[in-house]
């Protein structure tokens, strides 16, 4: 028998055994200052690609005066408990009801934090009995969710519909054999290639094979669709997605997320969401601020417009100087460059330091060896003079790792971590 730690003190992992040159810097880096397109790291400005703010109304002097406001009259504890217990209030049936609303179902549920939901409200609906079918490149959130299913479990290649097909037919005939249902769990948008998950051609096969989908459109609500509702809006299937999750941490700028659906579903669901029943409700705060945010994005799409003029331009302008975004049709721009992670670090150095760009990075084993994934995210603050300065560093960069310098000055990294 061996002491339960002794595999942690032998191997820290793909991403922590980095820790030691990484800590500080490339990861748990400190961004200071308001959020906003500019902010400070390591007492130097830069410009700001790392955060998701993706409408801007992080700062946004009516926000914030509605936050600080909401902050005086409730503080930061009320209401105490749980929704079902002590934790329930007008203010959040209300942003239920406004949520629902937006995204054009019957009814909504506020969860107290995205991830959680997601986990819990995948364990709510289905049983070991049931089947689930989900996407390989699904969030952490969905993986873990998946994890807890007592049940059979089946993933396809990512937004591959032949092998959707493939796996929906294996699902069927498990399903036929233990008298369950099947759930097929797609994402609006996938958070690092910036594609739309094919939900379009997934409610087409509804004809074919009986299952329910559940979106997870995080990336998707407030900058798709004609008013902002997400990505079933953009693709015109919203009716045809059974659950719709979204988050407030990106396009709300704040903390929380909901769930929508059926009236009968949703009814099930705040009585059997493990992380709602047994959690803290969200604090009155966030509900109000949420309200705030909520009635700006349905008022007006000018920040939902200025955001795409935005990402035109920046995509467009690394399209124009050869760069490789993938095949992104959202706001999430990933640039992809062939290097080592010390490489990967060498680069990223360079562009902070010496261009004033912070861009998150990302490397194996997120992505494959070898590949470097600089993700980079729009908002409604951006300027174009942020984009033209990111452009031409962009330009810098490409060539310092093409001629070896970024080999070069990551030598003695690579060397001691056998890279």
């Amino acid at each position: 028998m061996k002491d339960l730690f002794d595999k942690i003190y032998k191997d820290k992992g793909p991403l922590g055994k980095w820790a030691e040159v990484a800590e500080g810097y490339f990861v748990f880096p400190k961004l200071e200052g308001p959020i906003s397109n500019r902010m400070k790291f390591n007492g130097k400005e830069v410009i700001t690609w790392s955060v998701n703010d993706y409408l801007g109304l992080a700062n946004h002097p009516e926000v914030r005066e509605v936050d600080a406001q909401a902050a005086a009259a409730y503080g930061s504890a009320y209401p105490m408990g749980a929704r079902m217990m002590s934790g329930h209030t007008d203010l959040h049936e209300q942003l239920e009801k406004e949520l629902a609303a937006f995204v054009d179902k019957q009814a909504a549920y506020l969860l107290n934090f995205g991830y959680q939901g997601m986990v819990s409200t995948i364990d709510a609906l289905v049983s070991k009995d049931d089947v689930i079918v989900y996407d390989v490149d699904a969030h952490a959130c969905i993986i873990d969710g998946v994890r807890l299913h007592m049940g059979q479990r089946f993933t396809y290649k990512h937004n591959d519909l032949e092998s959707i097909e493939k796996n929906l037919t294996r699902a069927t005939k498990m399903a036929e054999k233990t008298g369950g249902g099947i759930l097929l769990i797609s994402e609006g948008v996938f958070g690092m290639r910036g594609e739309q998950g094919k939900l379009k051609e997934i409610v087409a096969l509804k004809k074919k094979y009986n299952f329910r989908l559940f979106v997870d459109d995080a990336h998707g609500f407030g900058t798709l669709g004609k008013t902002g509702a997400g990505a079933g809006q953009e693709q015109g299937v919203q009716d045809d997605i059974d659950v719709y999750f979204a988050t407030f941490a990106k396009s709300m700028a704040s903390t929380g997320a909901f769930i929508a659906a059926d009236q009968e579903i949703m009814d099930y669901l705040k009585y059997n969401l493990r992380s709602q029943m047994f959690a803290k409700s969200l604090q009155m705060q966030l509900v109000v601020g949420a309200l705030k945010r909520l009635d700006m994005m349905r008022e007006s799409t000018q920040y939902k417009d200025k955001l795409w003029v935005n990402v035109r331009a920046l995509q467009g302008g690394l399209k124009e100087r050869g760069f490789d975004i993938g095949t992104t049709q959202s706001c999430v721009t990933p640039v992809y460059l062939k290097g080592s992670v010390p490489e990967a670090m060498a680069l990223v150095k360079d562009l902070r330091e010496n261009y004033g760009v912070f861009t998150s990075i990302v490397v194996y084993p997120v992505i494959p060896k070898g590949l470097i994934l600089l993700r980079m995210i729009p908002t409604a603050t951006h300027t174009m003079e942020d984009i033209d300065i990111t452009l031409e560093a962009f330009s810098g960069i490409r060539e310092r790792l093409e001629n070896g310098t970024y080999k070069r000055l990551s030598a003695a990294v690579a060397a001691a971590f056998g890279e």
